[in-house]
C-alpha cells in the first residue's frame, strides 16, 4: 500500500467514527430539550478543560482502526488478488516460480495456496512424464527435422519456401546471403520467417509461375513434374533465375496448392558473360568478313600475269597483315576464347580433394605410388574435376608408354590468381630420355577418355587455362603444367552471429495467413519486434541521443533468435559520465559507428508489418517519433507496453519494473541494460503474458490496447 494510502486507510476510520459520535450527542441533546441545557453547559465546560484527552484518544481509536483495516484489506482483499494473479501463472506457464508469500492471510487462504501449489506439483510431474513420452516418440521426427535444416544450409542454392500467400516458411543461410545483397538498404534484412517474399522478388514473376504450375497440373501434368522458371530483374539491376515447384497436402484429394519452394540463382554474372560472349563473337565475324574480302582481293590481284613486282610484294603483305590480326583477334583475351570455353559447367573444389583423387586414379594406372608435395588446406579451385583427373591420367598413362619406366610425381601450388598443377616423372636410372617432340605432341593427341574432349589441352581450355613442357631449374627433368582457375570462395560476413543453428523454418505457418497486424488479429498469430534503446540520457526533448539499439522478432509466440538487431549509434555529442556505470558505453565504443540516420530505417523495415513491443515503451517511441522528419519514416506501428499489460496482469503487486515483472513470470535476464539483453528479457516476458491475457479474455491486439489504455500508467508522457 503507498504513502497516501495508508493516510488514508488511518485517517479514514477515525473521521468516521468522529462523525457518529458528534451525530449521536447532537440527537441525544436535541432529545432533552430545555432540560438538557444544563447538560450542554457541563459538557461545554469539560470539553474546555480536557478536550486533548478526547482527542488523543480518538486519535489512538483512528489509528488502531487504521491498522485494523489495513490489515483486513492485506488479508481478505490483497491476500487473495495476489494468489489470484499468481494461479493464472501457474496455470499459463510450464516452468513457473512458486506461489509468493502472503503474510498476513487467512488460515483460508493458506491453504487454499498450499492446495493450489499441491496441485501445481501434480501437474507438473504429469507434463514432465507426457514431455519425456513425447521426446521419446518424436525423436526420429526432430532428427529428420535437423537433417533437413542442415540440408537446407548446405545447398549450392538460394532455397526458400513459402506459404500460398508468400509468408516465407523455410530458407537457407545462401538465401539470406542473396536477399542482403539485392537490399537497397545496407543490412537491411528483407527475409525472415512470417515475412513476405515479395519484399525480395518481383510479385508479377511470381504470381506469373504460379499460374504456369497451376495450369499444367489442371492439363493433368504430375505436381513433381510441374515446375515453372522464370528470370526477373531486381531495382538493384541484378538478373535472378527462378525455379518454382508447388507444395501441397499430402492427403488432400484436390490439386490445390498450399504453398510452393523457390530455388533463386542471380544469374547476373553469367548474363553478362554471354553478353560480352555474342558481342566478340560478332565482332569476330564482322572483322573476319572484312579480312576475308580484303585477302579474297588481293588473291585475285595476285593472279594477274603482268602485275608487277612491287604490286605482287604489296598484295601479298596485305595478305599477310590480315592473316596476323586474325590471328591476333583469335588470341586476345579480349576475343571470345576464354569465354566460350566457361560454358562447361565448372564447380569449386579443394585442392586436397583434388590431389586425393588424382592420385588414386594414376596410382591405378602406374601400378605404383606417386609421390607428392603438401597442398595448402584452404586452396580452392574451380574445376571439372572428372574431365581434368581424366586428362591426367591420359597424360600418365602415355609417358609411361614411352618408355624408361619412370616415376610419376604431382604438384599443386597456388600462383597469383591461378594455380599450377604439375606432372612430372623421374627415369630410372641408365634409361635413355624421352624424346621431347614426343612428348610436346601429347596434349594435343586425340583421346576418347577426356570427358567428350578431343585432347588434354581442350580440358584445360575448358578452364580458361594454358598446358605447356617445362623443367626443373635445379636438376632440368621435365614435367607438363597446367594452369588451373582459382575458385572465388564466399566466406561468412565478420559480423555473422556465432553459436547454434538460426531457426529458419516454421512450418506452421503453412495453416496461418499471416498480413499485417490489425486490431482484429489474435496475439497468438501477430507477429512482434521488441526492441529497446539506450541513450545518452533521459530527456529526448533536451537533446539526448539513441546510442545502441536492440531488437529481436516473434513469430507464432516464439522468439527467433537467429532475427535480431544489435547495433550502436555514434549520438555525434559526448556521452555523459553519469549514464555509463549503467549501460556500459562509452565514447570510443561509438566513434565510427553508423549515425541514427544510418540505422533507422534498417529498424524500420526490420519491424515491417509487426507489433512494437517494449517495456515502458513510450521512452523509446519518443526517441523515435523526434527522427521521423529527419528519417522521412513513419513509425505508425501498433505499440504494446509490458509495463501497461503487467499492471492490468497483477494489479495487486507494488512493482512493475522489468526486473519484478521477470521474477514473477520465472525469467532470467542476462546482459541487463544492454539494448539487446533488455529486448530479448522483455520478449521472454511478453511471450510469457500471451496466455496469461488470454485467460483474462484479452486475445486479440485491439483488445490489448483497450485494455492498456486503462492502466494508470498509460497517462506517463516523456
Amino acid at each position: 500500500m503507498s504513502g497516501r494510502g495508508l493516510v488514508a486507510a488511518v485517517l479514514a476510520p477515525g473521521a468516521a467514527l468522529a462523525l457518529w459520535v458528534v451525530l449521536g450527542a447532537a440527537l441525544f441533546l436535541g432529545a432533552l430539550g430545555p432540560q438538557g441545557a444544563a447538560l450542554r453547559a457541563a459538557g461545554t465546560a469539560a470539553l474546555e478543560t480536557h478536550g486533548m484527552v478526547l482527542i488523543l484518544w480518538w486519535l489512538a481509536a483512528a489509528l488502531l482502526a487504521g491498522w485494523l483495516a489495513r490489515r483486513l484489506y492485506r488479508a481478505w482483499v490483497l491476500a487473495p488478488s495476489r494468489l489470484l494473479a499468481a494461479t493464472r501463472i501457474l496455470a499459463a506457464q510450464e516452468n513457473a516460480a512458486g506461489l509468493p508469500e502472503l503474510a498476513p492471510a487467512t488460515p483460508a487462504t493458506r491453504a487454499l495456496a498450499a492446495e493450489i501449489e499441491s496441485l501445481a506439483r501434480d501437474r507438473q510431474e504429469l507434463r514432465a512424464e507426457m514431455a519425456r513420452l513425447v521426446e521419446q516418440a518424436s525423436r526420429s521426427v526432430a532428427e529428420q527435422r535437423d537433417q533437413l535444416a542442415t540440408l537446407m544450409d548446405e545447398l549450392d542454392h538460394a532455397v526458400v519456401v513459402c506459404n500460398r500467400d508468400g509468408r516465407i516458411l523455410l530458407f537457407n543461410a545462401r538465401m539470406r546471403r542473396l536477399a542482403r545483397n539485392l537490399s537497397p538498404q545496407d543490412g537491411a534484412e528483407l527475409v525472415g520467417l512470417g515475412r513476405s517474399i515479395h519484399a525480395v522478388l518481383d510479385t508479377a514473376a511470381i504470381a506469373h509461375a504460379l499460374e504456369t504450375v497451376e495450369g499444367r497440373i489442371a492439363r493433368g501434368v504430375s505436381p513433381h513434374a510441374a515446375v515453372a522458371q522464370v528470370v526477373t530483374a531486381t531495382p538493384l539491376g541484378h538478373l535472378l533465375r527462378i525455379s518454382l515447384a508447388p507444395v501441397r497436402h499430402a492427403e488432400a484429394a484436390d490439386n490445390r496448392l498450399r504453398g510452393y519452394v523457390l530455388l533463386v540463382d542471380d544469374i547476373t554474372r553469367d548474363q553478362q558473360r554471354q553478353a560480352r560472349r555474342e558481342g566478340a563473337l560478332l565482332r569476330m565475324a564482322e572483322q573476319g568478313r572484312a579480312s576475308i574480302a580484303n585477302m579474297q582481293a588481293a588473291l585475285e590481284m595476285l593472279d594477274y600475269p603482268d602485275l608487277a613486282p612491287a604490286d605482287h610484294d604489296r598484295f601479298l603483305g596485305v595478305i599477310r597483315d590480315e592473316v596476323a590480326r586474325m590471328r591476333d583477334r583469335l588470341l586476345s583475351e579480349d576475343e571470345p576464347g576464354a569465354e566460350l570455353s566457361a560454358r562447361w559447367p565448372l564447380h569449386d573444389m579443394l585442392a586436397t580433394d583434388l590431389m586425393a583423387a588424382a592420385i588414386r586414379k594414376l596410382q591405378g594406372t602406374a601400378n605404383a605410388p606417386i609421390t607428392t608435395l603438401p597442398v595448402e588446406d584452404d586452396l580452392w579451385l574451380r574445376i571439372d574435376s572428372f574431365g581434368l583427373i581424366a586428362a591426367l591420367d591420359h597424360l600418365a598413362a602415355r609417358i609411361l608408354s614411352l618408355g624408361g619406366d619412370p616415376v610419376l610425381w604431382l604438384r599443386l601450388a597456388r600462383a597469383g590468381s591461378h594455380a599450377h598443377l604439375d606432372l612430372g616423372w623421374v627415369l630410372r636410372e641408365g634409361a635413355p630420355p624421352i624424346d621431347p617432340r614426343d612428348l610436346s605432341a601429347l596434349p594435343d593427341e586425340r583421346t576418347e577418355s577426356c570427358a567428350a574432349a578431343a585432347s588434354v589441352r581442350d580440358v584445360v581450355d575448358r578452364h580458361g587455362g594454358e598446358i605447356w613442357l617445362d623443367r626443373n631449374r635445379d636438376d632440368g627433368r621435365p614435367f607438363f603444367r597446367l594452369l588451373l582457375p582459382l575458385a572465388a570462395v564466399e566466406t561468412a560476413p565478420a559480423d555473422a552471429p556465432i553459436g547454434g543453428r538460426p531457426e529458419f523454418y516454421d512450418f506452421d505457418l503453412f495453416a496461418a495467413a499471416h498480413a499485417d497486424a490489425g486490431d482484429a488479429r489474435p496475439l497468438s498469430e501477430l507477429a512482434f519486434t521488441v526492441f529497446d534503446c539506450e541513450t545518452t540520457g533521459l530527456d529526448p526533448m533536451g537533446g539526448d541521443e539513441i546510442i545502441q539499439l536492440g531488437a529481436v522478432r516473434i513469430l507464432n509466440s516464439r522468439i527467433l533468435n537467429g532475427e535480431t538487431i544489435d547495433q550502436l549509434v555514434d549520438p555525434q555529442r559526448p556521452i555523459p559520465e553519469a549514464g555509463i556505470p549503467i549501460h556500459g558505453i562509452r565514447d570510443e565504443m561509438v566513434r565510427g559507428k553508423p549515425a541514427i540516420a544510418q540505422v533507422l530505417p534498417v529498424f524500420h523495415r526490420f519491424a515491417e508489418g509487426s507489433v512494437l513491443v517494449g517495456h515502458n515503451v513510450a521512452f523509446d517511441m519518443r526517441f523515435l517519433k523526434l527522427k521521423e522528419a529527419a528519417t522521412g519514416l513513419r513509425f505508425d506501428h501498433p505499440v504494446l507496453d509490458t509495463l501497461l499489460l503487467s499492471s492490468i496482469l497483477h494489479p495487486a503487486e507494488e512493482s512493475h519494473s522489468l526486473e519484478a515483472i521477470a521474477a514473477r513470470l520465472g525469467v532470467q535476464i542476462g546482459a541487463r541494460h544492454t539494448a539487446l539483453g533488455d529486448a530479448l528479457a522483455t520478449a521472454e516476458v511478453f511471450r510469457r503474458m500471451i496466455p496469461l491475457l488470454e485467460r483474462q479474455g484479452i486475445v486479440t491486439l485491439g483488445q490489448a490496447r483497450a485494455a492498456s489504455d486503462r492502466s494508470q500508467f498509460a497517462r506517463l508522457r516523456y
